[in-house]
C-alpha cells in the first residue's frame, strides 16, 4: 500500500525544527522495513559509470524487447528508420487532435511494426503528444506486437514532459499484469518521480517511490537518492530534506545524499540554507568531495561572495584537493559576471600548468561574456582553438555567436561551420534563428528553419509558435498571427499569458471586440507594445 499523502506545510515544518520530527513516520511514510524483494534475474552488471537502476535486463541478441519479431541485426536499424520516415510522413498527412483515427491510414505499415520503429516514432513527436499517443494506442491492437520497456517508458515521458500526468498515470496502471515483470523498471520509476515532481505533484512522486514494493522492486538508497534529486531539481528542497533527515535510519547519510541537498538549496537560492547543510556535513565527518566543494563554491558565488569562493578555491590546492573543471569553470563564470574578465582570463590561463584541462563549457563561459562585450576578434579565437585542441564547439557555443549576428548571411556562415564540425541543432537553436529571421523579416529563412524542425523532429514547440505568433503581429500579419495561434492551441500547447494578451489585442483590432480569452480584469486597461522586447505592456 501507498504511505498515505503528505502535506507541504507538515514536511516543512520538520524541515525547520532544530530536531528531528517523527511525524513522517507517523504517517507511515517512514520506518517500515522493506518486504522481500524479487531481483530481476536477468539483469546484468551495468556498463562503468551507468547505475544500476537504469540498467535494462539482458536479452538474447536480435531480439527485440517487448517485440515477438526476430530479424537480423545488421538489417534492422536502416530499416526501422526508413518504416518510422514513412509512418511519420503519413502522421503529417492526416494531422492531429484529440478525435485521430490512424486505423485505416496506418494499415499499410501493419507487417513493418516493430519497437524500434515505435519508439523511433515516438521520439520524433515528443513535442506533439497528441499524435504520440494516438500511434501508441494504435500499435497496441496489432497482431504479433506488444509494447517493451523503451516503448512504455517514452510515452510515460512524453506525457510527463507536456504535464499530462493524470494521462501518464492512467497509461502506467494499463500496463498489462502479466507483462509488468517485463515491462516495469527502474528506469521507468525514475522517469514517474522526474515527471511527478517536474509537475509538482510531490506527494504523488513519494507514492511512487513506495509503489515500487507492490511491483517487487527494492527501496534501496539508489531509488531514494533519484526520488531527493527529482524533487530538489523542480525546487521543493524543503520536502527532501524533510525526507532526507526522517529515513536516516533506513538509508545512511552518505556524501551523495548531503550533496544532492546542498545543491537543491544552491539551485533554490537560499546561501542561507545553503550554509547551514554545509555546516551540517562538517559537523557530521563525512568527507567532503569535489563535488561538495564545488556546490559550496557555487552557492557562495551566487550570493555574490567571489572573494571568499576564490579564498575557497585556493585553499583547497593548499590541502591538496585537485580542483576540477567544473570548480574551475564556476570560478571562471562568476569573474565574468562580475566583469572582471582579465582574471578569469588568467586563471584560464593557468589552468594547463595545473593540469586541469579546459572543456567546452569554459570556453563558452569566455565566449559568452566576450560576446556581452562585442570582444569579437578574440571570440573567433577561442573558437578556432577549441577546433584545434578537439574540443568541439557545441550549439550553446555558437547560440552564443548567433546573437551578435546582424545579417542572414552571417548565420548561414555559422550554420555551415557547424554542420562541418558535426554539431547538431537542438531546439534552442532553431528557435533562435527564427526569432532572427522573423525579426529581420526575413520570410524565406523562417520557411526554411520551421520546415527542418519539422523534419527533424526538434519542433516545431511552443516557443516556436509563440514567436511565430509575436513576429507576424508586429509586421501587421494578423490572420498569419492567429492561424499559428490557433495551430498551437489544436496541439495541446498552452500560450503564455503574454500572448493570450497579445491575441486579445489582435482580435479586438480586427472585430472592434475581443473574442478569444476574455477577461474582466482587461476592463478599462490599455495595451502598449515594447519595440526592443515585442512585448505587450498593461496600461490603465
Amino acid at each position: 500500500m501507498p504511505p498515505p499523502r503528505l502535506g507541504s506545510s507538515i514536511l516543512a515544518a520538520s524541515c525547520r525544527s532544530s530536531k528531528p520530527v517523527s511525524l513522517l513516520r507517523r504517517l507511515g511514510v517512514v520506518g517500515s522495513c522493506p518486504p522481500d524483494v524479487r531481483h530481476n534475474a536477468s539483469e546484468v552488471p551495468p556498463p562503468v559509470g551507468v547505475p544500476q537502476c537504469f540498467h535494462q535486463g539482458a536479452l538474447p541478441r536480435g531480439h527485440v524487447l517487448g517485440s515477438l519479431r526476430f530479424f537480423h541485426a545488421g538489417a534492422s536499424e536502416h530499416s526501422s528508420e526508413v518504416h518510422a520516415s514513412e509512418i511519420l510522413r503519413t502522421l503529417k498527412s492526416v494531422g492531429g487532435g484529440d478525435s485521430i483515427d490512424l486505423g485505416t491510414a496506418l494499415h499499410q505499415f501493419d507487417a513493418k511494426i516493430d519497437e524500434d520503429v515505435v519508439l523511433k516514432v515516438l521520439q520524433k513527436q515528443r513535442s506533439n503528444w497528441q499524435v504520440a499517443l494516438a500511434f501508441f494506442k494504435w500499435a497496441v491492437g496489432l497482431p504479433g506486437y506488444v509494447h517493451g520497456s523503451r516503448a512504455y517508458t517514452e510515452m510515460l515521458d512524453i506525457l510527463g514532459r507536456m504535464k499530462k500526468v493524470r494521462l501518464m498515470r492512467q497509461l502506467f496502471d494499463e500496463i498489462p499484469e502479466e507483462r509488468q515483470g517485463a515491462v516495469v523498471t527502474n528506469r521507468m520509476f525514475a522517469v514517474l518521480l522526474n515527471r511527478y515532481a517536474g509537475a509538482h505533484k510531490v506527494q504523488e512522486a513519494v507514492e511512487v517511490f513506495y509503489l515500487r514494493k507492490d511491483y517487487g522492486f527494492e527501496l534501496d538508497l539508489v531509488g531514494f537518492q533519484i526520488l531527493l534529486m527529482s524533487l530538489c531539481r523542480y525546487k521543493h528542497v524543503e520536502e527532501a530534506e524533510a525526507l532526507f533527515r526522517e529515513k536516516k535510519e533506513e538509508f545512511p547519510h552518505v556524501i551523495k545524499s548531503w550533496n544532492i541537498i546542498l545543491n537543491g538549496w544552491c539551485v533554490k537560492g537560499s546561501f542561507r540554507d545553503a550554509h547551514r547543510i554545509w555546516n551540517d556535513i562538517i559537523a557530521s565527518k563525512v568527507e567532503r568531495d569535489l563535488f561538495t566543494y564545488g556546490t559550496f563554491i557555487n552557492a557562495l558565488t551566487k550570493d555574490g561572495r567571489i572573494s571568499a569562493a576564490v579564498k575557497l578555491f585556493n585553499s583547497m590546492w593548499e590541502k591538496g584537493i585537485n580542483p576540477d573543471v567544473a570548480i574551475c569553470n564556476c570560478i571562471i563564470d562568476q569573474l565574468c559576471f562580475k566583469k572582471r574578465i582579465p582574471e578569469a582570463l588568467e586563471i584560464f590561463g593557468e589552468m594547463n600548468d595545473r593540469r586541469c584541462q579546459a572543456d567546452v563549457a569554459t570556453y563558452n563561459t569566455l565566449i559568452k561574456h566576450l560576446c556581452k562585450i562585442k570582444r569579437m576578434e578574440k571570440v573567433y579565437e577561442l573558437l578556432d582553438e577549441m577546433e584545434a585542441k578537439g574540443c568541439p564547439p557545441n550549439t550553446r557555443t555558437y547560440s552564443y555567436i548567433l546573437k551578435t549576428t546582424e545579417k542572414p548571411k552571417d548565420v548561414t556562415s555559422l550554420m555551415q561551420r557547424m554542420e562541418q564540425s558535426s554539431c547538431k541543432l537542438d531546439s534552442d537553436t532553431y528557435n533562435l534563428v527564427l526569432n532572427l529571421y522573423i525579426n529581420w523579416k526575413y520570410e524565406k529563412g523562417v520557411q526554411q528553419v520551421w520546415d527542418e524542425m519539422e523534419r527533424s523532429g526538434s519542433g516545431p514547440d511552443q516557443r516556436s509558435f509563440t514567436i511565430m505568433v509575436h513576429g507576424l503581429h508586429s509586421q501587421g500579419k494578423l490572420d498569419e498571427a492567429l492561424h499559428y495561434y490557433t495551430t498551437m492551441k489544436s496541439r495541446g500547447m498552452i500560450p503564455e499569458p503574454r500572448t493570450k494578451i497579445l491575441v486579445k489585442a489582435m482580435y479586438m483590432k480586427k472585430d472592434g471586440a475581443a473574442t478569444e480569452d476574455e477577461s474582466p480584469s482587461m476592463t478599462g486597461k490599455s495595451l502598449k507594445l515594447d519595440p526592443r522586447s515585442r512585448i505587450f505592456h498593461v496600461q490603465k
